[in-house]
């Protein structure tokens, strides 16, 4: 196998749950040593997270699983004397630190940016949170659901019926691990350059702002405000979720030539003509006078069917699969953005792994979620700490 792109650069992952180990997940699938350090006893609340019980009680929870493939696990008490000792050694000699506490933890636990920066100049130290390390909110709790809340995102989803609507999977937390792997590559690439390490801050609320850039800028410039639309989109019509003879399907005309397409594909000629639809912006407007003239005819055929007519044709269109259904699709097999991974105790199971595709550098799950404290032996050793010196330790429950 080709090396990997982050070869030879160790992390120390403080991180819990999902914002900071889905950011640091990234950097070991590109070959980083994520050195996890967790409390002894319960070590990341993610272990205790998810729907199979007898996972949970192992300390290797499905939400565990998902994210924390190519780590090493370590257990320290950095509340301690002694772990803040061990702690420091560690720091000197990594390139990456990250960490998802409420500001101002690392300061009380005297493990601030601050302090490490002393011993280690070229240390990139990350920091994730929901508001960020500054400001009237840097010291609020706050999980996805709240950022989600307070982003404007809830606010702009669902339609007349339903809203605000929450978006079905931790958007805002996923966002906040996404923009700090690339925060932290950056910053390595600066490194790389100038020998410089530095301190970066991220929100998760900085960070889904903009991902709803075209829906603020309507806002923001053209002083437009949102309106939920539901399964619509605001771009263009019709494109959206329409009625089939089988179910729903998704079809996307946002070209002109797209619309009248679909006209074709319909028999539905005079469409084309109709002074309601026959400019886009006049044919967003009327779009709850289209869709039911659109849906008696895709009621006449399956989704499938009309899927693979409207694609031939140039028109976006596909089916609304159930997320069992997505993940076992085809393009997602050849894609290869699952793996099976042997996990003992667990079994072997499919987890996802990096999904961008690197022509000289690919990223791979080579080894399984870690069991807590797996890696303790191992990477104490490193830093010259002996066997009876680690005895000591557990007994101390510094370990």
């Amino acid at each position: 196998m080709s090396a990997q792109i982050l070869q030879g650069v160790r992390v120390l992952d403080l991180t819990n749950v999902l914002a900071g180990p889905f950011a640091t997940l990234h950097l070991a699938l590109l070959g980083a040593e994520v050195i996890k350090i967790e409390r002894p006893g319960s070590g990341d609340l993610a272990r205790k997270l998810g729907t199979l019980s007898e996972l949970n009680e192992q300390l290797m929870g499905t939400s565990f699983l998902a994210q924390n493939s190519n780590k090493k696990s370590v257990t320290l008490n950095t509340k301690s004397p002694e772990g803040k000792e061990i702690f420091r050694k560690l720091a000197k000699n990594a390139d990456v630190l990250v960490e998802n506490f409420r500001p101002g933890v690392m300061d009380r636990l005297g493990l601030s940016y601050e302090s490490l920066k002393e011993i280690n100049p070229g240390l990139i130290y990350c920091a994730i949170s929901g508001f960020g390390q500054t400001g009237p909110d840097a010291h609020k709790p706050a999980y996805d659901q709240i950022i989600q809340g307070l982003s404007g995102e809830m606010a702009v989803n669902g339609d007349e019926r339903l809203n605000p609507l929450r978006t079905g999977f931790p958007v805002c937390d996923t966002v906040g691990g996404l923009n700090g792997a690339f925060a932290i590559m950056a910053a390595l690439y600066h490194r790389e350059r100038t020998g410089e390490g530095q301190f970066i801050d991220v929100a998760m609320l900085d960070s889904i702002m903009p991902l709803m850039g075209w829906v603020a800028a309507n806002l923001l410039i053209a002083k437009r405000e949102p309106v939920p639309m539901g399964n619509d989109n605001f771009t263009a019509a019709p494109s959206g979720v329409f009625r089939t003879k089988d179910g729903h399907i998704n079809i996307a005309a946002n070209k002109q030539e797209q619309w009248e397409s679909v006209c074709d594909a319909l028999h539905l000629p005079e469409l084309k003509t109709d002074a309601r639809f026959q400019k886009r912006d006049v044919r967003k407007q009327n779009r709850k006078e289209l869709t039911p003239l659109l849906e008696v005819k895709l009621a006449e055929r399956e989704t499938k069917e009309w899927v693979e007519l409207l694609n031939a044709n140039g028109v976006p269109s596909g089916a609304i699969l159930s997320l069992e259904d997505a993940l076992k699709q085809p393009q997602i097999k050849h894609r290869e953005a699952l793996k099976d991974v042997p996990v003992e105790g667990v079994g072997t199971i499919p987890l996802f792994t990096l999904t961008a595709k690197f022509g000289q550098t690919p990223g791979d799950i080579t080894s399984p979620p870690p069991r807590l404290s797996a890696h303790t032996a191992e990477v104490l050793a490193g830093i010259g700490i002996t066997k009876d010196e680690l005895a000591a330790l557990k007994t101390k429950h510094v370990i």
